[in-house]
C-alpha cells in the first residue's frame, strides 16, 4: 500500500547524512566527553564543533547554546531557570494561551509554587496582540514566553515586535521555536529575543537532541543539578551522537531551508485550496502568515482520530491537534482559544509536508481526504442535524 508520510510536524525522518556523521560515536569515538585521552578529547571536539553549528543556524554565538534532550526540557529550563533566577524582582510571568504543553504546564507548576502567570488570548486566526502584552507588564513581570510558531494551526508570531517591548520594559524574553526553526529562517538576532528553544528531530536530525539559546548576560537557574557539563549549566553525561547529528542536521539546514521551503509551499498552497473545497471545512490559523509545510482545518461533525484512523488506513499518515495532546481525546487548548465551538473542536486535523512530500503525494492526498469525509459523515449522528448545532457551527469566522 502506498503510504503518505503527512506529519512533519510531530518528527522528521533522519537524514541520511545525519546518520552517517552520528555513526562513528557509537563505536569509534565513544569517550566520555570530559575524558582526558584521545577518545574523550575526540567527543568533546565534536560537541563543540556541533554547538558552533547549531548556533550558527540561529545566528547565535556557539556559547550561546545549551544542549538538552528535547523541546519540552529546553522550555521547562527557559520558564524555571529564569523564575527561580529572577524571583528576587519578581514573580509574574506572561504567556498566550496557545503554547505548547511543555509551557502551559511549566507555568502551571510554578502558579503552584507561588509565581503569577498571564495567560495572553489570540484572535481567531491565533495571532497575540502585542499590545495586549504591553498592557500585561506590570512592575514585578520577570519573562514572558511567547510561541515563535504554532504546530497546531501554523500561524507566525510577531516576535520581533513583542521582543521590542519586552526590551523597553527590561523583561526577558523566550519563544519556543520548536515548531519554526528548520521552516523558516529563524535569527535570534533579528528577532530580538533573549532565549529561544529548538529541537534537532523537527529539521531531519536525531531525537534525544535539542537547544536552548540564553543570551549572553542572561543569568539563569540550572534545571539538572550534578556535573560541570554545557558550562555546569545542564549535568549529565552529554549523549554525544545525539549532538553531532544536530550539528550536522543544522548545517544541512543552513544551506537547504529555502530550497525546502519552495519545494513545499506551493504542495501546501494545492491541499489547502482542494481541501476548502469540501463543505463545512474551515482553516485554521493564519491563511497567509503560516509555516509554509502546514496545512490545519476544523471539519464539521467528525472527530479528528476517526479521520486520523481512516486515513491511515488509505495510507495517509497526519495528525489530529498536537503530537502531545491528541491522545488525551479532548478539545485542544489551542482550537478554543480561536475560538472554535468545544464540539467542533474535536474535529481538527492538521497535515505537514517535507523535503520527500511529492505532487503524486498530494493529488493521491486530495482524492482520497474528500472520501473519508463523506464516509464518516455518512454514519454521523450529528451530520444528521440535531437541534442547536446548526446555530453554534463556525459559520461566522468563513
Amino acid at each position: 500500500m502506498k503510504t503518505i508520510y503527512l506529519d512533519h510536524v510531530a518528527t522528521n525522518p533522519l537524514h541520511p547524512e545525519v546518520l552517517d556523521a552520528m555513526l562513528p560515536y557509537f563505536k569509534e569515538h565513544y569517550g566520555n566527553p570530559l575524558s582526558v585521552y584521545e577518545s574523550g578529547v575526540k567527543a568533546r571536539e565534536a560537541i563543540e564543533d556541533a554547538r558552533e553549528r547549531t548556533a550558527s543556524l540561529v545566528n547565535a554565538k556557539a556559547k550561546e547554546i545549551i544542549f538538552t534532550a528535547s523541546g519540552a526540557e529546553a522550555n521547562n529550563f527557559a520558564l524555571k531557570g529564569i523564575a527561580y533566577a529572577s524571583q528576587s524582582k519578581g514573580k509574574h510571568i506572561i504567556i498566550s494561551k496557545i503554547e505548547h504543553h511543555s509551557i502551559l504546564n511549566t507555568a502551571r507548576f510554578l502558579e503552584k509554587s507561588g509565581f503569577a502567570v498571564t495567560y495572553l488570548p489570540v484572535d481567531k486566526n491565533g495571532i497575540v496582540n502585542p499590545a495586549d502584552v504591553e498592557k500585561a507588564i506590570i512592575k514585578e513581570t520577570i519573562l514572558i514566553s511567547i510561541i515563535h510558531a504554532s504546530p497546531e494551526i501554523g500561524t507566525i508570531q510577531p516576535i520581533a515586535e513583542i521582543a521590542r517591548i519586552a526590551k523597553q520594559k527590561g523583561v526577558i524574553f523566550h519563544t519556543d521555536a520548536v515548531a519554526s526553526v528548520g521552516n523558516i529562517p529563524v535569527d535570534v538576532q533579528s528577532l530580538g529575543v533573549d532565549m529561544l528553544t529548538f529541537a534537532a528531530h523537527q529539521f531531519y536530525g536525531p531525537k534525544g537532541a535539542a537547544a536552548l539559546y540564553v543570551k549572553e548576560g542572561i543569568r539563569i537557574v540550572p534545571l539538572i543539578y550534578g556535573g560541570i557539563q554545557e558550562g555546569g549549566r545542564r549535568a549529565g553525561t552529554e549523549n554525544v551522537p545525539a549532538i553531532v547529528g544536530m550539528g550536522k542536521a543544522a548545517e544541512l539546514t543552513k544551506s537547504d531551508l529555502q530550497k525546502r521551503i519552495d519545494h513545499v509551499k506551493p504542495l501546501r498552497d494545492k491541499l489547502i485550496e482542494n481541501t476548502l473545497k469540501i463543505d463545512k471545512v474551515i482553516l485554521t490559523g493564519h491563511p497567509e502568515n503560516r509555516l509554509p509545510n502546514h496545512a490545519s482545518f476544523v471539519v464539521e461533525y467528525i472527530e479528528g482520530e476517526a479521520m486520523m484512523l481512516l486515513l491511515a488506513a488509505k495510507g495517509i499518515y497526519a495528525a489530529s491537534g498536537s503530537a502531545c495532546s491528541s491522545k488525551a481525546l479532548k478539545a485542544s487548548p489551542v482550537i478554543i482559544s480561536i475560538g472554535i465551538p468545544a464540539h467542533l473542536a474535536q474535529g481538527s486535523v492538521v497535515f505537514t509536508l517535507g523535503e520527500e512530500t511529492t505532487d503524486d503525494d498530494i493529488n493521491y492526498f486530495n482524492e482520497t481526504f474528500p472520501q473519508v469525509i463523506k464516509r464518516l459523515r455518512e454514519i454521523s449522528p450529528f451530520a444528521k442535524g440535531w437541534e442547536g448545532l446548526e446555530d453554534s457551527t463556525c459559520t461566522a469566522r468563513k
